[in-house]
């Protein structure tokens, strides 16, 4: 949702609230210091906050998700579907925060990059964010038939003995759903300077033309509310709730605990994105003029669309956390590897070794599948 992330400013709808306002008042007593309604800029220190922020969450996620991939991609063993979807996930999450240094850098002193490196962070923004939800659902669609459906999925198809082709099918399939449904963004966000905004910094955000702003800002957020939150959300719960009913039913509590990373990583997605969008709703309802509002409350939701996108921003670093708290076959397998590492620098050291260190890692290597759960 990297069009909403630092939004801009209607000029057309704040002139409007400064009349709608003032309507009543006679012209002699109106004073344009006293009674415009304009953008609040965040003051300096809170700028300087939300740069500090970006600059944490981006060292934490991209050594976190650099980890995930490594402990997954060194598996010698054919990873399950939802381990698959989980490494494509921490790829999509550690493209979102290599562009957080460039949002960081842009909070104190405005957008200093040009308007390709504004469409391209933009654009890897809203491809993690549909990329992201979309390997959700896949988790949950694959949760689903191995718990509910397994008996037919063992015949062929997702989980099928030639899944394979399916699978790496289903992850291309996600990856270039996500950059489809993101070139909107690409098309529309630009480097532009408010002219409503008192700051006078240039920004890297959706701009649209006057005469098509509000038909596009609508189709581009009910594009991104559907296919990007509300379908897929809908979709999960569904999944969730028949196998949360087939477990219990079972009486099956140790599986139902196995899934116990996968409800964190769903639940992780949802605290940190819902926010955002129901700021951006708020906004959208708001400069299509079906809610009533008044200039405080106006600037007050543009200030909560800058700041729940910290909360949205913060997802890329929590799902890393979670395997190394809540997987115990993670902590397990990340130990094998750094012992595995550790082992393999020692046979390079002692001449004689080297035979002796790969057979101890064909044994290891054989504990059947990996996985983050």
């Amino acid at each position: 949702m990297a069009g909403s992330f630092i939004l801009d400013f209607d000029d057309e709808l704040y002139e409007e609230l400064n009349l709608s306002e003032h309507s009543n008042l006679s012209i002699k007593f109106l004073n344009e210091d006293t009674f415009s309604c304009r953008p609040r800029p965040l003051p300096a220190i809170t700028d300087i906050f939300i740069c500090v922020f970006y600059l944490l969450v981006f060292a934490i996620a991209v050594p976190g998700n650099l980890v995930v991939c490594l402990v997954v991609g060194s598996s010698k063993q054919r990873l399950s579907p939802s381990d698959l979807y989980l490494f494509h996930l921490a790829v999509a999450d550690l493209l979102l925060a290599l562009s957080l240094p460039f949002w960081a850098a842009s909070m104190p002193s405005g957008w200093l990059f040009g308007t390709v490196a504004c469409k391209l962070t933009s654009m890897l923004t809203e491809v993690n964010f549909y990329t992201s939800i979309l390997f959700l659902v896949c988790i949950s669609v694959d949760r689903y038939l191995a718990v509910v459906r397994a008996g037919e999925a063992k015949g062929g198809g997702w989980r099928g003995p030639n899944s394979r082709p399916w699978n790496f099918g289903t992850c291309a399939g996600v990856w270039s759903l996500g950059v489809l449904l993101s070139l909107p963004t690409a098309l529309h966000n630009e480097v532009f300077r408010p002219t409503s905004d008192g700051s006078g910094k240039e920004i890297c955000s959706e701009h649209f033309e006057m005469d098509s702003a509000p038909e596009w800002r609508l189709a581009t957020r009910v594009l991104r509310h559907l296919l990007g939150f509300l379908l897929p959300l809908l979709t999960m719960l569904a999944c969730y709730g028949a196998i949360a009913l087939r477990l219990w039913r079972t009486r099956c509590l140790q599986r139902l605990r196995a899934m116990r990373v996968i409800a964190a990583v769903v639940a992780a997605f949802l605290l940190c994105w819902c926010p955002q969008h129901l700021g951006v709703v708020v906004d959208t309802l708001m400069r299509a003029k079906l809610l009533d509002f008044d200039c405080v409350q106006r600037q007050a939701a543009d200030q909560a669309v800058v700041f729940t996108q910290m909360l949205a921003f913060l997802h890329c670093c929590v799902n890393p956390v979670l395997y190394a708290f809540v997987g115990v076959k993670f902590r397990r397998n990340l130990q094998r590897l750094i012992q595995k590492r550790s082992r393999k620098r020692a046979a390079m050291d002692r001449p004689g070794m080297t035979r002796l260190f790969s057979r101890s890692s064909t044994n290891m290597s054989q504990d059947g599948s990996l996985t983050l759960m």
